[in-house]
């Protein structure tokens, strides 16, 4: 039964595990520009799993689509052939973008796009798209959506000043009514709620290396007080970088900081394994280490972007979310194995130890991938 448990235990660690940074799905950022009777809207998108068919909503990676073939195969293709390709499939895809002002729905017309060299092939690759469309008479408001199977969707106004609207549509959701003729604030509360699906999110179920930090510091012991600890040094930590990373005081390139994590990984997989208790300096190690987490956490919400007017509330909301995506990550170890076998004799050498060792061993592989691979 104990050999079971521990099996049972490697499977979900590994699967939490492994790597999924090649096939990303990344949300389309739209900028949004609106005018009298016209709109324009520059997007800058992968436009590989679009042509090729597949169904985002929800998904991580496009190697999980039934089209992860031919997602593949446009990926590799020169600029000019993906451009061509766009474009004949473009009809089918102004479809799936909803515009509406005044009851009356409005379809973009395709101005231009541009389209960057092949890099790595593996790795999502943006291309811009420019839209336009013009607006019915009248100074309706504007609401912008598109159809849940081409993703996430973060729409920003441009030009609107400091409390422009900015907005991550999800699940095919469309923009609240964006006004043409100035700036349309949300409301704090919409605000917070969303950044708070956003930060929950980029740990369950997009921040694999996240999870695999945070089981980490479970795996170190059964007891809470370590944990406690150990929790709390690394949100404290995360939290400054976290700031000073959207406020650009702190800058590091994510060629630096992604090997940095996974060798945070390995670091706390390891000590798991030497030591049988909370060191008088593994806290210390964990702040140092969740400084660099908070600049991982950063560069997510620099993507998106925060408008000033919603900075202090989307940053307190996307922590909340992170915060509340960690205590999900300890809870469901907790209640997987920690509240039945803690207690136990084996619980270390048959659940602790093997399964620090699979976290030691998929940080390092990581490590090894982020700068050599």
């Amino acid at each position: 039964m104990v050999s079971r448990l521990a099996a049972a235990l490697f499977v979900i660690v590994m699967s939490a595990a492994s790597p999924a940074t090649a096939h990303e799905v990344q949300p389309a950022i739209g900028d949004l520009v609106l005018g009298p009777q016209e709109l324009s809207l520059e997007l800058e998108a992968t436009v590989e799993p679009f042509i090729a068919g597949a169904d985002l909503d929800g998904l991580l990676d496009t190697d999980a689509s039934g089209q992860a073939a031919e997602v593949d195969r446009l990926r590799a293709l020169p600029p000019a052939e993906l451009e061509a390709a766009f474009r004949t499939f473009w009809p089918e895809m102004r479809e799936e973008i909803s515009i509406l002002s005044g009851g009356q729905t409005v379809r973009p017309e395709l101005v231009g796009i541009t389209v960057p060299e092949v890099g790595d092939p593996s790795l999502p690759r943006l291309s811009r798209l420019t839209l336009r469309a013009d607006l019915p008479s009248g100074d309706a408001p504007v609401q912008i959506g598109w159809d849940s199977r081409l993703g996430a969707l973060v729409i920003r106004q441009m030009e609107a000043g400091p409390d422009a609207y900015t907005a991550y549509l999800t699940a095919g959701r469309s923009s609240d009514p964006i006004s043409r003729s100035g700036p349309t604030v949300q409301s704090a509360g919409a605000v917070f709620l969303d950044y708070i699906v956003i930060g929950f999110q980029h740990i369950i179920p997009k921040g694999l290396d996240h999870i695999l930090f945070v089981l980490g510091l479970f795996f170190l012991s059964a007891r809470l007080g370590p944990l406690l600890w150990q929790v709390s040094a690394f949100t404290l930590a995360h939290t400054i970088t976290l700031a000073l990373g959207i406020l650009g005081y702190v800058t590091v390139p994510a060629a630096i900081v992604e090997p940095l994590i996974a060798v945070s990984i390995v670091y706390v997989g390891v000590e798991n394994i030497l030591s049988r208790g909370l060191s008088p300096w593994r806290p210390v190690v964990v702040f140092v280490f969740g400084l660099l987490h908070g600049l991982g956490f950063a560069s997510v919400l620099g993507e998106i972007g925060l408008a000033p007017a919603q900075f202090v509330t989307g940053l307190i909301g996307f922590n909340v979310g992170v915060e509340i995506g960690q205590l999900a990550v300890i809870a469901a170890a907790f209640l997987a194995v920690g509240l039945w076998f803690r207690n136990k004799d084996w619980y270390r050498p048959v659940i602790a130890v093997p399964a620090s060792v699979f976290i030691a061993l998929i940080g390092a592989y990581w490590a090894i991938e982020r700068t050599f691979l």
